[in-house]
């Protein structure tokens, strides 16, 4: 049998960094690859990097234009969507003699439109991820964009064959939120490269890195995250003012991208403008070697569907407070491998971080517990087994369902006629999803975090 080909369709991958999807799709695209799937990336193009690239792993990663410039971000993942509907034909019809088995694997509702049509088009199977949800992001849905947003991840869950979530958090959000049978959906943890945080870090270099943060004699609780409500940022400055009551020597490193305005302003008025330093965006060993500098990596969210951030304080053996939100208490286990505290408290928060920076030797026995479970439970290799599965098993339950009989791909002798009755090969040179009208809402804000692969660190 060929091997799995699986088309990654994610509208971040790096260096484009928007949020928690690019860097895991990175990961485990690498690690399918190891383990003999053959990856292709379809995402939107960066200046960055070039349009069409095999990764020194084997990933092969196509990059997309938009055809005209957006009006707003809807608009945008629209385009997007025509633009990798087009890329991703031009592949299939280079493929479809062969008959590989091929799967498409949508990251979030961004690429709902062309997996959907695709899907349908060509009679393959579809496996989604849903990373988080606009309801659980935004407690609610209060507008048109949101419920927009809302309308797709149904759909995106009701199209695919399986879907897989990050947490039993998710899989319990996407049962309530969408209707979605629990039975169809896999829970695959997320996971972290340990390797990045081993490198060489020698007491000079940490030193003269800890020397740009903080006072030698300062105990540094570091945050990293995007700077939007639901990460809790606000919880830990107002916990502050406490921390510092009883740990005068303590420094708050916050590290990030974005409109940070409104926290130095608070930082500011509340008199802690020495206390608190905003480092803006980092990235790569840089960020590393602020993790490996810090005496507690705080994760405060209001909502969390996992919290890789929290995996990369374990690589870093630093001590991990978090908040109980969502997916969080599954990867931090209270007083094993953590601290969790009541989501949404200041003062709990307060008591957590107070708790690690007072008893040292208990913080380190929770870090060597962490680094047990992170082998265990979160290395890439186990993560894309997993995944492995999963593809197996639906391309498995395809070849026996109704849809391999209306395939295009020649797992029956018929698929060449349907394929030429479909005029597939002519859309591989104009696309195939008919334009519609763009909905109407509010054009949403573009978020500053759009910017990061503009970013250095």
């Amino acid at each position: 049998m060929n091997p799995m080909r699986v088309m990654m369709l994610s509208w971040e991958y790096p260096p484009r960094i928007v949020g928690g999807i690019s860097p895991h799709v990175k990961e485990l695209s690498q690690e399918l690859q190891k383990q003999g799937v053959e990856v292709h990336v379809i995402t939107k193009a960066t200046h960055l990097a070039p349009d069409e690239e095999v990764e020194p792993s084997g990933v092969q990663v196509h990059r997309v234009h938009l055809d005209e410039q957006p009006n707003d971000f809807i608009h945008e993942i629209q385009l997007l969507n025509h633009a990798t509907d087009l890329r991703v034909r031009q592949l299939l019809e280079d493929w479809r003699p062969g008959g590989q088995p091929t799967i498409f694997h949508a990251h979030d509702w961004l690429s709902l439109d062309c997996a959907r049509e695709l899907k349908y088009e060509y009679s393959l199977p579809m496996v989604a991820t849903v990373h988080a949800t606009e309801e659980g992001r935004n407690n609610g849905i209060h507008n048109d964009m949101q419920r927009y947003i809302h309308e797709q991840e149904y759909w995106l869950t009701y199209e695919a064959w399986r879907v897989i979530v990050c947490s039993d958090f998710m899989r319990d959000e996407v049962g309530r939120q969408f209707n979605c049978p629990p039975n169809k959906v896999d829970v695959i943890y997320n996971g972290v490269d340990a390797s990045k945080f081993n490198f060489p870090f020698s007491d000079e270099e940490r030193a003269q890195v800890r020397a740009s943060l903080a006072k030698p004699h300062e105990k540094i609780v570091m945050y990293v995250g995007r700077f939007v409500r639901e990460k809790g940022i606000h919880l830990l400055l107002e916990a502050a003012s406490a921390i510092l009551a009883h740990e005068p020597h303590a420094k708050f490193i916050i590290v990030g991208g974005g409109n940070r305005d409104k926290f130095e302003r608070f930082v500011e008025w509340y008199g802690l403008k020495d206390k608190i330093h905003f480092t803006g965006f980092v990235s790569g060993r840089a960020l590393h070697q602020v993790y490996r500098c810090a005496d507690v990596a705080v994760f405060p969210s209001l909502y969390e569907p996992f919290g890789i951030v929290a995996l990369e304080g374990m690589a870093a053996n630093v001590p991990v407070v978090v908040s109980d939100a969502g997916g969080l208490k599954e990867v931090v286990l209270h007083d094993q491998t953590g601290t969790t505290t009541f989501v949404g408290n200041a003062g709990s928060l307060a008591w957590g971080i107070l708790r690690v920076l007072r008893d040292h030797e208990r913080a380190q026995r929770m870090v060597v517990n962490a680094r047990e479970r992170l082998v265990r439970d979160f290395d890439w290799g186990r993560i894309a087994g997993q995944t492995i599965d999963v593809y197996n098993r639906v391309w498995s339950e395809f070849l026996d369902s109704y849809w391999a009989a209306d395939t295009l791909w020649p797992v029956n002798p018929l698929a060449a006629e349907r394929a030429e009755m479909l005029r597939v090969q002519e859309k591989a040179r104009v696309g195939g999803l008919a334009p519609r009208p763009r909905p109407i809402v509010e054009a949403p804000a573009k978020p500053a975090t759009l910017d990061h692969e503009e970013a250095t660190p």
